[in-house]
């Protein structure tokens, strides 16, 4: 697709006049008294206007425009770092006078996409100043069913994906997450993976061609940016390389009827069976099957007492009858009956992943609002050997003593191990059971609080570590956890990024450093978790 937009290749000829120019002055003589605003003001197009765009803490819309897309309350407080300037590019353009302005001025810019990164990076900074490049207005979703493909722009959500992709067909799809309001910028260049994982791989893996703009604010795609540049943001986080516009995606055949079921089973009812048979199979189903398992603290049967709920949710690419049979001759632990298994299309199936009512219109997946917006941490873990039926028992009895933090495990297997780790930066493929998810909510405010939970969730984790991954204890860069490590982007930028860029990475973060070096060598794309630079 190239450099196609109007003036972009004018506006990049002027970046490098400003280069030159500031080579041979100083910033306060090239810059003098020039504010970020007037900034993209003046670089900004006659033909896209960007004043509009542009939110001041002066502006009475201001507050509203920075908490629209804060999707964790625990990074929407008066202490919360507040950033000098929002701009809600409306074109191309003003994402380019962004990252021209950003370096002239020093500023770090922040990119939002739908704002669910779990540890607020994507609008919080521990360094200021700082201003957001927020893309939900670049949300594009252009489906070719005829070439089974689409181009979905950065700030579009996976709901309005889904809802695109349906409106123009009952038998294609997308694998990608289960969280309608989750946007595009980050789940897909952070690695993505849904409940079709098993059959299509990662999000990731169906991606085939993007637009980025770089440092230098050139507008690129797959074929001028490179094949090197387009394996680092698939998965590598594109916020470390540039500003990711827009993925072209291949879209995946589904059937026109799709099966779901949800199923709990308590300690009491024989949840430790069924529990251990999961882990032997979910990985080795055929891979029309997806199995999620969900583990929470409930009310027991008797007064006062507190049990395991082991809930089995699934999503079968066919009809009930098949599915029956399947799990009869694999699961029949699981006691799965016909009145469990509820038929639908693929797209009201991805209503029922985020709790929706059954019958809810397609059209919610249009909806940017939540269902729930609580306070939260997560954590992430990969699992490579079968738990035993007493270190199952041992893991639940810890969940009881905390009683809030719950896990998630995904189950593997099928193409997941099929996908070589160099592939994509995600590199956690065969030899993986299942994937963890550590998830503790609350709704009390405070640091107390917050302090409070989130140590649940830390002590859960560290329960946990005689069952999982080793050297490294891996991790999946879309559950971004800040308890790994932070890079603070000064002279120890490349051993800080290593502690967490080998666990979310392993064998490709070199990579990744090797690329970043190349095309980023400023170190002007950078966050608390970026792809550190070679140190000079």
């Amino acid at each position: 697709m190239g450099t196609s937009f109007p003036n972009s290749k004018t506006l990049y000829l002027f970046f490098l006049i400003v280069l030159f120019i500031g080579s041979f002055s100083s910033p306060s003589k090239a810059f003098a008294n020039e504010s970020l605003t007037q900034c993209l003001i003046n670089l900004s197009q006659p033909s896209h206007p960007i004043t509009s765009a542009i939110y001041t803490p002066n502006k009475s819309s201001y507050s509203n425009v920075l908490q629209s897309y804060i999707r964790n309350l625990r990074f929407n407080t008066s202490d919360t770092p507040k950033p000098t300037l929002i701009l809600t590019a409306l074109h191309e353009s003003h994402v380019q006078a962004a990252i021209v302005c950003a370096q002239k001025l020093s500023v770090q810019m922040k990119i939002r996409s739908g704002g669910h990164d779990y540890e607020g990076i994507s609008y919080v900074s521990i360094s200021s100043p700082f201003f957001i490049l927020d893309m939900f207005n670049l949300r594009s979703v252009d489906v070719d069913i005829e070439a089974e493909t689409a181009w979905v722009q950065a700030g579009a959500t996976l709901g309005e994906v889904y809802y695109g992709i349906a409106a123009k067909s009952k038998v294609h799809g997308f694998p990608a997450g289960v969280c309608p309001t989750v946007g595009v910028g980050g789940h897909l260049s952070g690695g993505g993976y849904g409940n079709m994982m098993r059959k299509y791989g990662l999000t990731v893996d169906n991606v085939v061609d993007a637009r980025i703009i770089n440092v230098n604010g050139e507008i690129l795609d797959r074929e001028s940016m490179g094949e090197d540049l387009f394996w680092a943001i698939r998965g590598g986080g594109g916020a470390s390389f540039g500003v990711v516009l827009a993925y072209k995606i291949n879209l995946v055949r589904v059937p026109e009827t799709v099966t779901v079921f949800s199923v709990p089973r308590t300690w009491e009812q024989n949840a430790t069976e069924v529990v251990y048979k999961w882990e032997q199979v979910a990985p080795q189903l055929h891979e029309d099957l997806f199995i999620r398992l969900t583990m929470d603290v409930v009310n027991g049967t008797k007064a006062g007492e507190k049990t395991i709920r082991a809930t089995f949710i699934a999503l079968f690419l066919g009809d009930a009858q098949r599915l029956i049979s399947l799990m009869s001759n694999t699961f029949p632990e699981l006691g799965l009956r016909s009145s469990d298994c509820i038929e639908m299309s693929w797209v009201e199936s991805t209503l029922f992943w985020t709790n929706f009512p059954i019958g809810t219109p397609a059209d919610a997946l249009l909806s940017r609002t939540p269902q729930v917006l609580t306070h939260l941490k997560r954590k992430s873990d990969y699992v490579k050997q079968i738990i035993p039926k007493d270190g199952l028992e041992l893991i639940w009895r810890r969940m009881i003593e905390l009683e809030r933090p719950m896990l998630t495990f995904n189950p593997y297997g099928g193409k997941m191990g099929e996908i070589p780790a160099t592939n994509t930066p995600f590199p956690h493929r065969a030899g993986n059971l299942w994937k963890v998810q550590y998830a503790t909510n609350w709704d009390e405010d405070g640091d107390e609080a917050a302090r409070h939970y989130i140590e649940l969730t830390r002590k859960l984790y560290r329960y946990m570590t005689p069952f999982v991954s080793k050297n490294p204890r891996e991790a999946f860069l879309n559950y971004r956890d800040l308890d790994l490590g932070i890079n603070h982007n000064g002279d120890e930028s490349y051993e800080e990024g290593r502690v967490y860029g080998v666990k979310y990475f392993k064998g490709n973060f070199n990579r990744l450093v090797e690329i970043k070096t190349k095309v980023d060598p400023g170190n002007f794309f950078r966050n608390e978790q970026s792809i550190p630079v070679l140190p000079q």
